[in-house]
This record gives structure tokens, C-alpha cells and sequence, in this order.
């Protein structure tokens, strides 16, 4: 039996075990005595933007529809015998699955039979079975997803904003793809992605609650055969440090207008791949604090002057290849709104972060990040988001405890570039003004 390596933090008394299966896939467990809860994901490294992808023995990159991967997610729920969906309705289980722009991930959260539900888990996700009839079956329910996303404001808004910041990362692309491009998708496209992506050696399991680690190997080794080794090489793209355009507006059903300030990150592109570091990753939530957190004089003077409502945010978005800070919400002017940010931003450069905002601001993020521990689900994901980036699941509250506030002055220096930056703007439509 595989043995575990214990990963422990003092500083929260908390302690999770990590193995490597026989079979390829990297294990977690994260003991939770007297929780009543348990949850385990099941994820690969696959998301949105793996479009185009070489792998060992081929010539040439092969190129794939965008949105296959949310596809992919989406039939391999039914497979030739069953749904999985109502073999977890057996059991009492609570199921379900996500794609996003760098993976996608089957998850179940259960009160009892763990045991069960964890082999339902690691049965379906194994057994692939595509047929052009459910195939093209699965084209006109996902082509009703996305003609529904292309409804939403918030979401058009958002991509509008991706394709306004990158010219060529895939990111652009929304996750389901579109309408055109999933009709290009095959069974042997299907297979041919899933025997790429989904190889133990590019996956993870985690599981996290009340749990017997010995009970998860014992399920491991019933239900997991040796995957063949991982070769694939992901290429950095070429993309330009200017965003495409510095302003797009679209007019949809809205009451208010809806709007998105992007700033995109200089990326190196001999690492194109990489994502942030702990460090990093925390300087820019205390940054996003600092900025626009609710107790942030920006946030304070915005709601004053009725150029904001709750729904203003701030928020660091960034995966292999892209880093872009996005700022938005609800605003009668959306101009002036991004008048007084850039005007804060340029301040806090000029005037620093005083020391007692630094602080309380790391604080809030220390806390939310402590607080998330009490989560079986947060624990989890923690787990398998950090595996994909080797990043153990205590370095964001380690970086949290020790940031310095030079880290946070050197994002307001260079991140925020006036070339880098759109605005996307969703307005009403003329007859909803009027009104």
C-alpha cells in the first residue's frame, strides 16, 4: 500500500496526507475528526483554454473546437450502463461537476457511504462512452447553454472584456465554446482529448472531512488501473503587453449599466505557463483590499457619491498564460467610476499605503482564508487547485502572515498600465433609459 506524507501547519494545528498511487494519480486526504460532512473531488489538469496541445510522438500541435473540454465534462456523467447521477441519488449524495478556463473537476459532498460514492466517483470518470446519436444529442442541450450565457449582461460584459485585454490567449473564449464551434465536435475528438487529459498522472484526488485514509487507498487501489506516462507540451503563446482595444459597450435588457475595468499583467513569456506564487497571489488580494475592499476609502467615497452599489468589486484573475485585474459592478457613470479608480490607483503609488490600511487589510485576508477551513468543500479544492501549481495548502495563509507591504507596491507599479486596459461597458437599451 502506498504510503503518506504528512503535510502540517503549526500555525493551525491542521495537518493533511499526500501519496502518489501506484496508478499515477496523486492523493489527498484532509482529516477533519467530528465533522459529519465529507467531500472528495476528482480533477484534471484540462481546462477552456487547452485548444491546441502536442503530445509526444506528434509532428504538429493538434487544434481542437473550442468549449470540448466543458463538452467532455458534460458526457461523461452517462456512460453505456448508467448515469452517474443516479447512482449518487442512491446513496444520498450531492453531485456535481464544473469546467474552467485551466481544469475540470467531478465532485460529490455525503453525509455517509463514503466508500460508495468515492467509487461511483472514480467509476464514471473512467469510463468514457461517446456515440455520434449522444453526441449530437449533447450539441443542442449545450447549444442552449450557451445561447443562455449569451443572455446574461454580466457574462457578455466579462468576455467582452477578455477579448478587449488578449488578442491571441484563449482565455478569450468563453468556457462552453460556441454554437459553431461544438458543432465540430466528434466522438473521436471526444476520445482523443480524454485519453490526452484525462491520465492519472495528470490528475488529482482529494478528499476531506471525518475520513480513514487507509478506506480512500483501499477504494484507490479497487478502482484505479496504471495510466501510461504523461507527455504533453503546452506552448506558451505570443501575447502582446497592449490590450486590444481600450474601450467596447454593448446594449442588452439592463436596469443599470454594467461595467468591467481590465488591467492586463505582463506575463515572461519564456514562462508563459506559470501562475502566481503564494506571495504573489496575496499581494494582490491585499492590494484588492486596499483598493477597493469595503472598508477602503474608495469604496466609502463611491457609495457617497451614488456611483456604486454592493455589487462593485475587485478581484485578481489570473491562470497559465493570463494575469488580469478586474474591477466592476453596477454604475449610473461608469466613466467617472473609473475616473476615481485610476485616480486612487495613481495616489496610492505616489502617497503609499498607510501602514495601519496594510495591515488591516492583510488581516482581512488572513482571516477570510482561516475562515475557510471550516469548509469540507473549501478544504478540498484548496487541495486540488494547489496540487496543479505545487503549492501546499497552507502557503496562502503562510504568505498571508508574513506579507510585506513592498510586495503590494510592486503590483501598484506595475500592473496597472493605461495600454494594458479596457472598459467594457453593458448599458440598457435605449427604450430602458427612457423609461
Amino acid at each position: 500500500m502506498a504510503e503518506w506524507t504528512h503535510i502540517r501547519s503549526d500555525r493551525l494545528g491542521e495537518e493533511c496526507l499526500r501519496t502518489v498511487h501506484p496508478s499515477g494519480l496523486t492523493i489527498y486526504v484532509w482529516k477533519k475528526p467530528g465533522y459529519t460532512s465529507s467531500y472528495a473531488v476528482f480533477a484534471t489538469r484540462y481546462g477552456s483554454i487547452d485548444t491546441a496541445f502536442q503530445r509526444a510522438g506528434d509532428q504538429e500541435p493538434i487544434v481542437v473546437p473550442e468549449g470540448i473540454a466543458h463538452y467532455l465534462e458534460h458526457k461523461l456523467f452517462e456512460n453505456e450502463d448508467c448515469d452517474a447521477f443516479a447512482q449518487y441519488a442512491k446513496t444520498g449524495a450531492s453531485a456535481n461537476a464544473y469546467t474552467s478556463f485551466d481544469r475540470t473537476a467531478y465532485l460529490f459532498s455525503c453525509t455517509g457511504k463514503l466508500r460508495e460514492n468515492l467509487e461511483i466517483l472514480l467509476g464514471f470518470v473512467q469510463s468514457p462512452y461517446f456515440t455520434q446519436e449522444t453526441v449530437q444529442k449533447e450539441q443542442g442541450i449545450i447549444g442552449q447553454e450557451i445561447r443562455m450565457c449569451e443572455d446574461s449582461p454580466d457574462r457578455r460584459a466579462l468576455f467582452n472584456l477578455l477579448r478587449g485585454l488578449y488578442r491571441n490567449h484563449p482565455v478569450r473564449v468563453d468556457i462552453a465554446g460556441t454554437v459553431e464551434s461544438i458543432a465540430q465536435i466528434t466522438p473521436e475528438l471526444l476520445y482523443g482529448c480524454y485519453e490526452t487529459f484525462y491520465n492519472l498522472h495528470n490528475m488529482v484526488l482529494a478528499v476531506a472531512g471525518d475520513v480513514d485514509p487507509d478506506m480512500v487507498l483501499e477504494t484507490a487501489d479497487k478502482m484505479l488501473k496504471p495510466a501510461p506516462p504523461f507527455d504533453l507540451r503546452r506552448a506558451p503563446l505570443e501575447e502582446p503587453l497592449e490590450a486590444v482595444t481600450a474601450r467596447t459597450e454593448a446594449v442588452m435588457p439592463v436596469a443599470a449599466p454594467l461595467f468591467y475595468l481590465g488591467y492586463k499583467v505582463p506575463m515572461d513569456t519564456q514562462k508563459g505557463l506559470r501562475c502566481s506564487t503564494a506571495e504573489e497571489l496575496i499581494s494582490a488580494a491585499v492590494l484588492a483590499e486596499v483598493l477597493g475592499g469595503r472598508a477602503s476609502t474608495l469604496y466609502a467615497r463611491l457609495m457617497e457619491q451614488g456611483l456604486i452599489n454592493p455589487s462593485f468589486d475587485v478581484d485578481y484573475f489570473e491562470g497559465p498564460g493570463y494575469a488580469a485585474w478586474i474591477i466592476g459592478g453596477e454604475s449610473k457613470d461608469p466613466d467617472a467610476v473609473c475616473r476615481e479608480l485610476k485616480e486612487e490607483i495613481r495616489r496610492l503609488a505616489r502617497d503609499r499605503i498607510p501602514e495601519e490600511d496594510f495591515l488591516a487589510a492583510r488581516n482581512a485576508v488572513y482571516g477570510r482564508l482561516v475562515a475557510q477551513l471550516n469548509s469540507v468543500e473549501n478544504c478540498g479544492d484548496l487541495l486540488a487547485s494547489g496540487h496543479f501549481y505545487d503549492r501546499n495548502p497552507f502557503e496562502l495563509i503562510d504568505a498571508a502572515a508574513s506579507l510585506d507591504i513592498q510586495s503590494v507596491y510592486v503590483r501598484l507599479e506595475r500592473d496597472f498600465r493605461e495600454e494594458a486596459s479596457c472598459l467594457s461597458i453593458v448599458r440598457p437599451q435605449a427604450a430602458d433609459r427612457a423609461g
